[in-house]
């Protein structure tokens, strides 16, 4: 299983390479599990944690979101 600083890392990591770009919180959890594989739990369980993750970050200021993060497909999410 993995750590919430292994998922916050991995987000980090990904968004780096974006040049400041918005990035739909879905196609941000694809790239985290493909990045984790399969340390990162599967289905609701996997789910529930990134949203806890993505949240915390926002909530810390670590990412700067658009839209309401719970709704994946329809907001983003980007490096401050």
């Amino acid at each position: 299983m993995v750590t919430n600083a292994q998922v916050d890392d991995a987000v980090i990591a990904f968004l780096a390479t974006t040049n400041g770009r918005w990035r739909k919180v879905a196609m941000v959890f694809v790239r985290v599990t493909e990045v984790l594989g399969a340390e990162f739990p599967e289905g609701q369980v996997g789910h529930e944690l990134f949203d806890r993750r993505i949240e915390a970050l926002v909530s810390d200021r670590r990412l700067v979101a658009q839209g309401d993060i719970t709704l994946w497909r329809h907001s983003e999410v980007r490096l401050p």
